[in-house]
């Protein structure tokens, strides 16, 4: 924030003003004096309203963000906001290499009932591995019985989030705040 006192310009005005008419009577001059003081709060206006209007100006050229002016007494500010930067998206991961196919003897067909969202959600990350929706499951249960497979079960409920909650869209099940899965 900017802090400009207009006073300097509304003073020069009006020093302009009496020495025009210092070639003038003394009654010129006097009338002058008066007439001086008597436009200060128009002067402060007219200036207030160009500064007003060039900020206007110059928010319209912004790409974003603004430029405000506000009066303080008998001074004004400058309010520079500025759009915060948009976070560039982290590239997308590279293609996880084909799951080897392991000479695990037969295929086995399974039919598997989960709810459309939870499938949704698993397509897409199989479309950002670079796989069909079965091999990437295939991985999943693949990675979950690998006997080096560990299976985690978190509770966060004593961490703060501040701004966005990763765990507000399970409020409705049991523990909003519980993190489980395979690594």
């Amino acid at each position: 924030m900017v802090r400009m006192d207009i006073t300097p310009y509304v003073d020069t005005l009006r020093r302009d003003l009496v020495a025009a008419a210092e070639a003038g009577s003394d009654d010129l001059k006097q009338a002058a004096e008066r007439l001086a003081y008597a436009l200060d709060p128009s002067a402060r206006l007219a200036l207030m309203e160009a500064i007003s209007h060039a900020a206007a100006e110059i928010t319209a050229e912004l790409p974003e963000g603004s430029v405000d002016v506000r009066l303080v007494g008998r001074e004004l500010d400058f309010v520079v906001e500025m759009a915060p930067p948009s976070p560039v998206p982290a590239p997308p991961p590279p293609p996880a290499p084909p799951v080897p196919d392991e000479d695990d003897g037969d295929l086995a067909r399974i039919t598997l009932r989960i709810p459309e969202a939870v499938k949704a959600r698993a397509e897409e990350k199989a479309a950002a591995a670079g796989q069909s929706l079965n091999t990437w499951m295939v991985g999943v249960v693949r990675a979950a019985t690998n006997e080096h497979a560990i299976n985690i079960d978190v509770d966060l409920s004593s961490i703060p989030f501040v701004g966005y909650d990763p765990f507000a869209a399970n409020r409705k099940q049991g523990n909003p705040r519980r993190m489980t899965g395979w690594l």
